[in-house]
């Protein structure tokens, strides 16, 4: 490194603090509450190769902290001062978005006449036109269906506005007023940001801020480094189901190989099932990105929380994908609702690090991470309005030593959730409940954290309820080290009323006033055998509510009787024969559907898919389920013990179906 460590540590305080005071401004005057409120948006510094050098602590998504601006600068070419680069386009741009209501900006940064760095931010914009209010259905089978795609191009240049362009995008979405007042926000930030580099230099020379842009990546580079020693060398794998595609009953299979050699760590996602026919795909480019690597990153941060945060804590890691798999998809595949297939692969990392770890890494949360949104229709104007009720999550894993965090995760994102007050002022809606929501958390000695339970009454006519990317319905988050499986998600359309409905996974489902909506998420998987929690935390959780009397009993084997914990009779039947607990509790679900699609068949199954065209393979993956699986179109896989009534004969056909349809070349 070229800097002395007090300077290098002045300088990474001061770029760090840049960064944030972007987001600050970025928050404070955007307007729609994805921005505002739910903090779905990112800033950052960027060196002269698109990536990022400086980014806030706590501000904003976390865990875009890898992402790569080189492609989107490439494609717009020569820049000058006052020029800032737009583009939402998850293919064009290199996978710096990833589904088109992310809208990117980048701003260059000049110095004595030349590019030093970059300010880039990011914002969830409320709507991008498309089929749908807020522009993310699961049903999409194309980029085209997702709405406007912005290919990287100038927004500004030489400081004025593209108006023509402003004009395409006001007409090409529901909320232009709402948009562009999130854009400017965006633009200020990055004026913000520019000022503040600017104020770096003139303090301490251009030869220092460069010097630190790259002695803050190799700090960071050594220090990741050195925490990845700690996983054995070795090779580990481990696999985890998405429910379904959405377009059909069958579940969407993320497998990783994770090989490790003295700290360098690969991750290899062979085995993964093909990109669907729907918008679950995550466009990564095939390289090494933030939707497959973020818990790593959790892991050395935890570690090692002085590590400064920059691209270089991904430096000791190498990602392989093949190309035409669901997490690195062929154009124009839809990709709307990547983040339920990026939570996924965070808990195949979990998996992964736990066979690696034991004992060390946390159960994997609910599973689940989706803004409840709300469009309605404004009376005088006709023209629909969107606000995001709530961010709903489920609890996060127990770990060794500690219970979950109850109805709450963050780990796909630090999104913050939205007072009540403010979601019932901006729409028609009353939140009649929410809370935490009782025997959802996975038992164990330390036991998973709670999901949420949400419900809410629609108050005006012509509303709509979106909730693009709830999972954990058939899929349970699993216990490990012994613990039990997490709670699966629900969805009830007015509980307690005559016409009550359970509608399980949804997409877009029309409102009548007086309707409500109940959404019950998954609570966190839980650790350790759940006979060796201490008694009276159980019965702490009893009487908070978080573990009902009957879960209590055949959970735990903890007797509550009359309000009154009964330790004799919890001490009788805790001493009774059990059978040994599994290091992994994957619930029933999965041990009925493995009985059939085990691991040896199932890579072999997406090996064969993937030389067909990505038409072609969707459909035959479709058919051979099918017939393999009767009864699945219809009922799904939540009833799955019914659906393999003879194993031993259904993986022979399925082996049998494969051979003809899928013949290896």
């Amino acid at each position: 490194m070229k800097l002395d460590p007090v300077t290098l540590e002045v300088l990474h305080q001061k770029l760090r603090a840049c960064a944030e005071e972007m987001a600050i401004t970025l928050a404070r005057a955007a307007r729609s509450t994805y921005v505002k409120d739910a903090h779905d948006f990112g800033t950052a510094l960027a060196n002269l190769n698109g990536k990022f050098f400086a980014y806030p602590e706590a501000l904003g998504v976390s865990g875009f902290l890898d992402l790569d601006c080189r492609k989107a600068i490439e494609t717009v070419g020569e820049l000058a001062p006052g020029d800032v680069i737009i583009t939402n386009h998850p293919y064009a741009s290199g996978g710096l978005s990833t589904h088109m209501p992310d809208l990117q900006l980048i701003r260059p940064y000049f110095h004595a006449g030349r590019i030093v760095c970059y300010g880039w931010d990011f914002i969830h914009s409320a709507d991008i036109g498309g089929g749908v209010p807020s522009s993310i259905s699961p049903r999409f089978n194309e980029l085209f269906q997702e709405g406007l795609q912005i290919p990287p191009m100038k927004l500004v240049e030489a400081g004025r506005i593209n108006q023509t362009l402003i004009a395409l995008y006001r007409a090409n979405c529901r909320v232009p007023d709402l948009n562009i007042a999130d854009v400017n926000a965006m633009l200020a930030a990055l004026t913000v940001g520019e000022r503040r580099v600017a104020a770096i230099i003139e303090r301490h020379g251009i030869a220092a801020f460069e010097a630190a842009a790259t002695d803050l990546t190799v700090w960071a580079a050594a220090k990741s480094r050195d925490v990845q020693r700690r996983i054995p060398d070795g090779e580990y794998s481990f696999w985890d189901y998405m429910d379904d595609d959405f377009a059909t009953r069958v579940p969407i299979r993320i497998r990783c190989t994770m090989r490790v050699k003295d700290g360098m760590v690969d991750l290899d996602y062979s085995g993964t099932d093909p990109q669907v026919g729907s918008a679950y795909n995550v466009p990564t480019g095939g390289i090494r990105h933030p939707w497959l690597t973020l818990k790593l990153m959790h892991l050395v941060g935890t570690w090692d929380p002085t590590i400064p945060l920059n691209y270089g804590l991904f430096e000791n890691i190498t990602v392989s994908v093949p190309k035409g798999t669901v997490l690195n998809p062929e154009f124009p595949a839809a990709v709307g609702v990547r983040h339920a297939t990026a939570v996924r692969v965070n808990d195949t990392l979990v998996g992964v690090l736990t066979t690696a770890l034991p004992g060390l890494i946390p159960a994997p949360s609910g599973g689940t991470n989706v803004p409840i949104v709300i469009a309605e229709q404004d009376e005088r104007t006709g023209v629909r309005r969107l606000s995001v009720i709530q961010m709903l999550v489920g609890g996060t894993g127990a770990q060794s030593g500690m219970d979950g965090v109850d109805g709450r995760d963050s780990g796909l994102a630090n999104l913050y959730n939205t007072p009540v007050e403010r979601s019932e002022a901006d729409v028609g809606v009353l939140i009649e409940e929410y809370g935490l929501r009782a025997d959802s958390a996975g038992p164990g000695r330390w036991r998973g954290g709670t999901g949420l339970v949400m419900r809410f009454r629609v108050l005006r006519e012509g509303s709509s309820v979106l909730a693009r990317g709830l999972e954990r319905f058939v899929f349970r988050p699993w216990g490990a080290a012994g613990g039990g499986p997490g709670a699966t998600c629900k969805v009830i359309l007015n509980q307690g009323k005559p016409g009550e409905r359970d509608i399980g996974k949804i997409d877009m489902v029309v409102m009548q006033p007086g309707d409500t909506i109940t959404v019950m998420t998954a609570g966190g998987g839980g650790f350790g055998d759940p006979y060796e929690r201490d008694p009276e935390k159980v019965f702490f959780d009893v009487r908070a509510g978080f573990v009902s009397v009957a879960a209590a009993r055949r959970d735990y084997g903890v007797v509550v009787d009359g309000g009154r914990l009964d330790l004799a009779a919890t001490k009788t039947l805790r001493s009774a024969p059990r059978p040994p607990r599994p290091a992994f509790d994957f619930g029933p679900e999965r041990a009925a559907w493995e009985s059939v699609f085990d691991d040896e068949i199932a890579t072999d199954f997406a090996a064969r898919l993937l030389l067909r065209s990505p038409p072609k393979r969707i459909e035959v993956k479709r058919q051979i389920v099918e017939a393999v699986v009767p009864g699945i179109t219809e009922v799904g896989v939540r009833g799955m013990a019914n659906l393999f009534p003879d194993p031993q004969a259904q993986r022979r056909l399925l082996v049998e179906l494969m051979d003809q349809a899928l013949p290896r070349r």
